[in-house]
């Protein structure tokens, strides 16, 4: 049984030690759900692995803080140790200590100053599709403001990169190895593809107060069947990471300026988010949360919420850079770091 409004260190290293790997978070759904069904200032209800508890005081603002319950697969890190400052385990910093803050919180806040929708949801680290935020009825996602409890070392990293994958093939002609003469190297006509990467100057631009640096890079290269045969194919993945004052159409129409000439083939795109810290809300959080707001690198669900007109913020224990690493850990200051921040604002 989880204690919510136990000790938060014992609270943290308990939800660590349910094992949730991505397509196993019933377990840890199941405490979750038992831990708050006794709150009676919460109305809580289950959607597969998704547990969502809200309260309803008719106040003026409603904001979202989410989490998710995944993880990614196990490398002989649980169950999670403690030295000193530190608790280390698989889901540690990404995102359990964010559960246990968000879990402590909604069991405390039985009087919040705005009304609160907590999520804990299944099915982050894998497969887009499989997120439950995109199952879930829109209505329980409308919100003034959208906290997600993604490790940040307890600041505020505003929005996110947008992301966006495409591939270039070039065409050759096949021939033996030994008379290269009679065919053409697919491989070698890559070289122009490269050298503008290479010569790419990353854009850098400022969005509601941060900026965002942007981010051109070939991620995959593939080309050839043996080694006497002169390719006649090949196929160049590139990856653009990009600010979220781009939509679609502006993502596409740089990179197809950028490789005139070539046909993109469009593999993935995701849009990306604006902090919203331009709205009176999300001001407020960042006064609780202390410090300087930065940028967030790379694509997070902030983005579900900017897509529905919701203002969201990344937010919470645990160093981003330690996320998914077999050394993943927590600093155990962070968690009541970030436990104050929530309640300072929502109390």
């Amino acid at each position: 049984m989880l204690e919510p409004e136990g000790d938060l260190v014992r609270l943290f290293t308990d939800i660590v030690n349910i094992e949730s790997v991505s397509g196993n978070e019933g377990p840890l759904a199941d405490a979750v759900e038992a831990a708050l069904r006794p709150y009676p200032h919460l109305e809580v209800s289950r959607f597969a692995d998704t547990v969502i508890a809200r309260t309803n005081l008719g106040r003026a603002e409603r904001v979202v803080v989410a989490g998710h319950l995944d993880t990614v697969p196990l490398a002989g890190n649980l169950p999670a140790r403690q030295e000193g400052e530190r608790v280390y385990g698989r889901g540690t910093a990404d995102m359990k200590g964010g559960v246990a803050v968000a879990l402590a919180a909604a069991a405390r806040l039985n009087n919040p100053s705005r009304d609160v929708t907590w999520i804990f949801y299944d099915h982050e680290e894998v497969d887009e599709k499989m997120n439950s935020l995109g199952h879930l009825d829109p209505a329980l996602l409308a919100a003034d403001l959208a906290i997600l409890m993604e490790p940040t070392s307890a600041g505020i990293e505003g929005g996110c990169q947008g992301n966006m994958r495409f591939a270039i093939t070039t065409k050759g002609v096949a021939a033996h190895a030994a008379r290269a003469w009679k065919g053409h190297n697919a491989i070698h006509e890559a070289f122009d593809v490269l050298a503008r990467l290479v010569r790419y100057k990353p854009r850098e631009v400022e969005v509601d107060g941060l900026v965002y640096r942007e981010g051109l890079n070939a991620v995959r290269i593939e080309g050839g069947i043996a080694s006497n045969v002169i390719p006649d194919s090949c196929r160049i993945e590139i990856a653009f990471r990009f600010a979220p004052d781009r939509d679609e159409a502006d993502a596409k129409r740089f990179c197809e300026q950028t490789f005139t000439g070539f046909r993109l083939e469009y593999l993935d795109f995701a849009l990306g988010a604006r902090p919203g810290l331009d709205r009176p809300i999300a001001r407020e959080f960042a006064q609780a949360v202390g410090g300087q707001p930065r940028p967030k690198y790379g694509w997070t669900d902030v983005a579900r919420f900017s897509a529905l007109g919701v203002p969201a913020l990344n937010f919470g224990p645990g160093d981003p850079g330690k996320a998914h690493a077999d050394d993943e850990y927590c600093d155990t200051g962070e968690l009541g770091v970030s436990l104050k921040a929530l309640l300072d604002f929502l109390g």
